[in-house]
């Protein structure tokens, strides 16, 4: 059974953030299964740290967009929003170029918050970033007329 307020296909997510920060940074949306959706990104010299290696924040950054994405992908969009209320990542292998894949699955999905699980692995399936990401699910506001 489908976590998805409505059918997704990694096609219809490229629209979603079309012109925003994920693209501005090479985030592209590549898979969406029953209960996870996975993101990627590029590792170009354009998202090193001085030292020649991915960003500790662009892997923040990729994982706060892949559960962020997905937490909101969970909801009637109509009716309710959800928001980044906390971000814990955990940097565990350095990477200077190639694709890392992130993955988020949820550890919960409730009417007022959602924590999710998000996984980075660059190109050799290494584990690259552990993150857990805390969304508030709030009602959306009618709009002022």
């Amino acid at each position: 059974m489908s976590i998805w307020f409505s059918a997704l296909t990694a096609e219809s997510l490229q629209r979603i953030e079309r012109g925003g920060f994920a693209t501005h940074i090479g985030i592209l949306f590549t898979d969406v299964g029953a209960d996870y959706l996975c993101a990627a990104l590029e590792v170009t010299p354009e998202v090193h740290q001085p030292y020649g290696v991915l960003h500790g924040g662009v892997s923040a950054a990729l994982a706060e967009t892949v559960g962020s994405v997905a937490a909101n992908l969970c909801v009637d969009a109509e009716r309710f929003m959800c928001l980044g209320q906390e971000l814990n990542a955990n940097h565990l292998r350095p990477v200077s170029r190639g694709r890392i894949t992130a993955t988020a699955r949820p550890f919960h999905i409730g009417h007022r918050s959602q924590v999710w699980s998000i996984e980075i692995h660059d190109a050799r399936t290494r584990l690259v970033c552990v993150s857990r990401l805390t969304m508030a699910v709030v009602p959306r506001r009618a709009s002022a007329p």
